[in-house]
């Protein structure tokens, strides 16, 4: 079993529907993926998969050497940082930023009674200042841009020093500069020796950074192709995961795709 992540056929059906389809997938310590689909995917669910916050209903998903299933997910949790738009949703916008990363700690959203060391927020600040935002630190969260915001979601995905890192569409809602200021600090991250194993989903393949080493694409649930970025992201392979031709470009280390009319 791989020490990251391991699934071997995982289905996933919910009133009645299919939203995984027999995925068998693995991840090793230092690899960077970029999981690839169109809306309704699956993507998603994958990553619920993945935080331990999902079980399969049928199949087996092994997380950091653990079986769903057979182990305290709220002990696996800490492991496995987490930026979706599902927690970004519950963060109060009156919390103030630093509090949005520290209270990852904790695994909760919202300070309440616990309390922190200067470690923590040290911690808190660090992280941070690494995707640009330390100046923020004093902010309240609901008056940050949208780019903004995501920065401060990654640094708190990042708080408990993570085995495992998912990022679910973290360019989302970003403006062009947004968009590369934030690609271009993913990209960093990706090529730290010292980060965690990365997975990040986007519809996009603009929205790859440089340093990612693997694409997994899904369509309706189901596998379409895995592997090297380098021999799996193809034209053929990205026009069967959106359903349409495709003409695959690339610019160096970026990509870019359109219609092939």
């Amino acid at each position: 079993m791989s020490d990251v992540l391991a699934l071997a056929e995982v289905s996933v059906v919910r009133s009645g529907k299919s939203l995984l389809d027999r995925v068998s997938w693995e991840i090793e310590e230092g690899e960077r993926w970029v999981v690839l689909g169109p809306n309704g995917a699956g993507k998603t669910t994958l990553l619920q998969i993945a935080a331990g916050r999902m079980h399969p209903t049928t199949g087996v998903a092994g997380v950091l050497s653990e079986v769903l299933g057979a182990v305290d997910v709220f002990e696996l949790r800490p492991r496995i940082g987490l930026a979706s738009a599902s927690i970004a949703e519950r963060i109060p916008g009156g919390e103030v930023v630093r509090d949005v990363v520290v209270t990852a700690s904790y695994g909760i959203v919202g300070r309440w009674r616990e309390a922190y060391d200067e470690l923590d927020h040290a911690r808190a600040t660090e992280l941070l200042g690494a995707l640009g935002v330390a100046h923020l630190v004093d902010r309240r969260y609901g008056t940050l841009s949208e780019g903004e915001r995501k920065r401060v979601q990654i640094a708190r995905a990042l708080m408990t020093d993570p085995e495992l890192l998912l990022l679910d569409e973290p360019a989302a809602g970003l403006d062009l500069g947004g968009r590369e200021d934030l690609l271009g600090r993913l990209s960093a991250l990706a090529q730290d020796t010292d980060a965690p194993a990365l997975v990040l989903v986007t519809h996009h393949v603009e929205e790859i950074p440089p340093g990612f080493t693997d694409v997994l694409m899904l369509r309706d649930g189901a596998v379409v192709a895995a592997g090297p970025i380098e021999l799996t992201l193809t034209a053929e392979n990205l026009s069967a995961t959106f359903g349409m031709p495709l003409v695959l470009d690339r610019h160096g280390d970026r990509w870019s795709a359109r219609a092939d009319s």
